[in-house]
Protein backbone atom coordinates (compact mmCIF):
# COMPACT_ATOMS: atom_id res chain seq x y z
CA UNK A 1 0.00 0.00 0.00
CA UNK A 2 2.78 2.49 0.72
CA UNK A 3 4.67 1.45 -2.17
CA UNK A 4 1.60 2.24 -4.42
CA UNK A 5 0.91 5.69 -2.36
CA UNK A 6 4.55 6.30 -3.12
CA UNK A 7 3.78 5.73 -6.87
CA UNK A 8 0.87 8.17 -7.28
CA UNK A 9 2.89 10.74 -5.60
CA UNK A 10 5.77 10.81 -7.97
CA UNK A 11 2.98 10.46 -10.68
CA UNK A 12 1.07 13.40 -9.73
CA UNK A 13 4.09 15.59 -9.02
CA UNK A 14 4.16 18.37 -11.27
CA UNK A 15 7.53 18.15 -13.34
CA UNK A 16 9.66 21.16 -13.64
CA UNK A 17 7.72 22.93 -16.51
CA UNK A 18 9.28 25.58 -18.12
CA UNK A 19 6.29 26.86 -20.29
CA UNK A 20 2.60 26.99 -19.74
CA UNK A 21 2.48 25.19 -22.76
CA UNK A 22 4.23 21.94 -20.92
CA UNK A 23 2.50 22.49 -17.79
CA UNK A 24 -1.28 22.27 -19.49
CA UNK A 25 -0.05 19.57 -22.06
CA UNK A 26 1.00 17.52 -19.09
CA UNK A 27 -2.37 18.07 -16.81
CA UNK A 28 -4.10 17.39 -19.77
CA UNK A 29 -2.55 13.96 -20.18
CA UNK A 30 -2.55 13.21 -16.50
CA UNK A 31 -5.63 14.66 -15.67
CA UNK A 32 -8.08 15.27 -18.46
CA UNK A 33 -11.44 15.10 -16.84
CA UNK A 34 -9.90 17.59 -13.88
CA UNK A 35 -11.51 21.05 -13.55
CA UNK A 36 -9.19 23.66 -15.45
CA UNK A 37 -11.02 26.91 -14.83
CA UNK A 38 -14.96 27.27 -13.29
CA UNK A 39 -16.56 30.42 -14.33
CA UNK A 40 -19.85 31.81 -12.60
CA UNK A 41 -22.24 33.22 -15.00
CA UNK A 42 -24.36 35.25 -12.43
CA UNK A 43 -21.19 35.61 -10.16
CA UNK A 44 -22.30 33.27 -7.25
CA UNK A 45 -23.93 30.22 -8.24
CA UNK A 46 -24.48 29.35 -11.79
CA UNK A 47 -21.10 28.29 -13.44
CA UNK A 48 -19.66 26.39 -16.53
CA UNK A 49 -16.45 24.47 -16.42
CA UNK A 50 -13.81 23.91 -18.47
CA UNK A 51 -11.69 20.27 -18.33
CA UNK A 52 -7.84 19.97 -18.84
CA UNK A 53 -8.66 17.76 -21.78
CA UNK A 54 -11.20 20.52 -23.32
CA UNK A 55 -8.70 23.29 -22.22
CA UNK A 56 -5.71 21.67 -24.11
CA UNK A 57 -7.97 20.24 -26.82
CA UNK A 58 -9.65 23.55 -27.79
CA UNK A 59 -6.43 25.42 -27.23
CA UNK A 60 -4.76 23.21 -30.10
CA UNK A 61 -7.33 23.64 -32.63
CA UNK A 62 -6.88 27.94 -32.15
CA UNK A 63 -2.85 27.09 -32.20
CA UNK A 64 -3.27 25.28 -35.45
CA UNK A 65 -5.56 28.25 -37.00
CA UNK A 66 -3.15 30.99 -35.73
CA UNK A 67 0.00 29.44 -37.21
CA UNK A 68 -1.98 29.43 -40.52
CA UNK A 69 -1.82 33.65 -40.26
CA UNK A 70 0.84 34.62 -37.75
CA UNK A 71 4.21 33.48 -37.13
CA UNK A 72 6.23 32.88 -33.29
CA UNK A 73 6.19 35.67 -31.84
CA UNK A 74 3.46 37.32 -33.26
CA UNK A 75 1.05 39.74 -32.06
CA UNK A 76 -2.55 38.47 -31.23
CA UNK A 77 -5.07 40.96 -30.04
CA UNK A 78 -7.72 39.17 -27.75
CA UNK A 79 -10.83 40.63 -27.67
CA UNK A 80 -12.86 38.71 -25.36
CA UNK A 81 -15.85 39.46 -22.50
CA UNK A 82 -15.42 37.72 -19.46
CA UNK A 83 -15.13 33.28 -19.59
CA UNK A 84 -14.12 30.48 -20.66
CA UNK A 85 -13.74 31.08 -24.61
CA UNK A 86 -11.41 33.69 -23.03
CA UNK A 87 -9.54 30.93 -21.49
CA UNK A 88 -9.30 29.05 -24.07
CA UNK A 89 -8.21 31.78 -26.57
CA UNK A 90 -5.37 32.89 -24.15
CA UNK A 91 -3.75 29.35 -24.28
CA UNK A 92 -4.36 28.88 -27.74
CA UNK A 93 -1.61 32.31 -28.52
CA UNK A 94 0.36 30.31 -26.59
CA UNK A 95 0.08 26.44 -27.91
CA UNK A 96 0.85 29.11 -31.45
CA UNK A 97 3.87 30.29 -29.75
CA UNK A 98 2.70 34.10 -30.50
CA UNK A 99 1.80 36.58 -28.18
CA UNK A 100 -1.56 37.56 -26.39
CA UNK A 101 -2.52 41.01 -26.27
CA UNK A 102 -5.17 40.78 -23.77
CA UNK A 103 -7.98 43.66 -23.96
CA UNK A 104 -12.14 43.92 -23.26
CA UNK A 105 -14.07 44.58 -26.37
CA UNK A 106 -15.06 47.28 -28.17
CA UNK A 107 -18.89 49.26 -27.05
CA UNK A 108 -20.85 48.85 -29.55
CA UNK A 109 -21.54 52.26 -31.67
CA UNK A 110 -18.38 53.83 -30.33
CA UNK A 111 -14.93 54.66 -30.74
CA UNK A 112 -12.68 53.46 -28.44
CA UNK A 113 -9.42 55.51 -28.33
CA UNK A 114 -7.86 53.27 -25.39
CA UNK A 115 -8.27 50.13 -27.69
CA UNK A 116 -7.21 52.11 -31.00
CA UNK A 117 -4.02 53.41 -29.23
CA UNK A 118 -3.16 50.04 -27.74
CA UNK A 119 -4.10 47.81 -31.76
CA UNK A 120 -1.55 50.94 -33.01
CA UNK A 121 1.34 50.25 -30.42
CA UNK A 122 1.15 46.36 -30.62
CA UNK A 123 1.28 46.16 -33.87
CA UNK A 124 -0.95 42.81 -34.30
CA UNK A 125 -1.04 40.24 -36.91
CA UNK A 126 -4.15 39.01 -35.69
CA UNK A 127 -7.61 40.02 -33.76
CA UNK A 128 -8.86 36.75 -32.10
CA UNK A 129 -12.57 36.97 -30.90
CA UNK A 130 -16.09 35.42 -30.34
CA UNK A 131 -18.82 34.86 -33.78
CA UNK A 132 -20.93 37.38 -32.10
CA UNK A 133 -17.89 40.47 -31.51
CA UNK A 134 -17.01 40.03 -34.93
CA UNK A 135 -18.58 42.87 -36.32
CA UNK A 136 -16.88 44.94 -33.63
CA UNK A 137 -13.63 44.01 -34.02
CA UNK A 138 -13.68 44.53 -37.96
CA UNK A 139 -15.42 48.32 -37.34
CA UNK A 140 -12.70 48.68 -35.09
CA UNK A 141 -10.12 47.31 -37.43
CA UNK A 142 -11.59 49.65 -40.30
CA UNK A 143 -11.39 52.56 -37.92
CA UNK A 144 -7.79 52.21 -37.42
CA UNK A 145 -7.11 51.88 -40.94
CA UNK A 146 -5.28 48.41 -40.90
CA UNK A 147 -6.20 45.87 -43.60
CA UNK A 148 -3.54 43.60 -43.62
CA UNK A 149 -4.69 42.27 -39.91
CA UNK A 150 -6.47 39.18 -39.96
CA UNK A 151 -9.53 38.82 -37.57
CA UNK A 152 -11.06 35.46 -36.86
CA UNK A 153 -13.98 34.23 -34.44
CA UNK A 154 -12.58 31.37 -32.26
CA UNK A 155 -15.86 29.76 -31.28
CA UNK A 156 -16.71 28.45 -34.76
CA UNK A 157 -13.18 26.57 -35.49
CA UNK A 158 -13.37 22.79 -35.90
CA UNK A 159 -12.35 20.78 -33.58
CA UNK A 160 -10.69 18.33 -35.66
CA UNK A 161 -7.90 21.17 -36.00
CA UNK A 162 -6.55 19.85 -32.64
CA UNK A 163 -5.17 16.87 -34.00
CA UNK A 164 -2.89 18.86 -36.43
CA UNK A 165 -0.75 20.96 -33.67
CA UNK A 166 3.08 21.20 -33.27
CA UNK A 167 4.58 22.43 -29.95
CA UNK A 168 5.89 25.91 -31.06
CA UNK A 169 9.55 26.74 -30.45
CA UNK A 170 9.29 28.57 -27.42
CA UNK A 171 11.12 29.06 -23.73
CA UNK A 172 10.87 30.64 -20.55
CA UNK A 173 11.85 33.66 -22.21
CA UNK A 174 9.39 33.86 -24.52
CA UNK A 175 6.58 36.49 -24.29
CA UNK A 176 3.57 35.01 -23.15
CA UNK A 177 1.00 38.39 -23.29
CA UNK A 178 1.25 42.11 -22.98
CA UNK A 179 -0.13 43.26 -20.21
CA UNK A 180 -1.45 47.01 -21.29
CA UNK A 181 -1.94 49.77 -18.30
CA UNK A 182 -4.96 51.78 -17.77
CA UNK A 183 -4.56 54.19 -20.21
CA UNK A 184 -6.21 56.99 -17.91
CA UNK A 185 -3.40 59.24 -17.36
CA UNK A 186 -1.12 58.49 -20.46
CA UNK A 187 -1.23 56.83 -23.53
CA UNK A 188 -1.13 52.69 -22.66
CA UNK A 189 1.82 50.84 -22.21
CA UNK A 190 2.47 47.59 -23.09
CA UNK A 191 4.50 45.36 -20.12
CA UNK A 192 6.01 42.46 -21.03
CA UNK A 193 5.47 39.06 -19.41
CA UNK A 194 7.27 36.14 -20.38
CA UNK A 195 6.29 32.10 -19.84
CA UNK A 196 9.30 32.43 -16.76
CA UNK A 197 7.64 35.11 -14.93
CA UNK A 198 3.72 33.23 -15.20
CA UNK A 199 5.06 30.04 -13.79
CA UNK A 200 7.23 31.85 -10.83
CA UNK A 201 4.88 34.17 -9.84
CA UNK A 202 2.31 30.49 -10.24
CA UNK A 203 4.78 28.85 -7.78
CA UNK A 204 4.86 32.03 -5.14
CA UNK A 205 0.99 31.68 -5.07
CA UNK A 206 1.34 27.65 -4.39
CA UNK A 207 3.76 28.17 -2.23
Amino acid sequence: MAAAEARETRTMHEPEATTLVELLSWRAALQPEGRAYTFLLDGEAEELQLSYGELDSQARAIAVRLAAVAAVGDRVLLLYPPGLQYAAAFFGCLYAGVTAVPVYPPRPHRVDERLLSILLDARPRVVLTTSDLLPRAERLLAASGASDIACLASDVLDAELAAAWQPPPISPRSLAFLQYTSGSTAAPKGVMVTHGNLLHNERLIGA
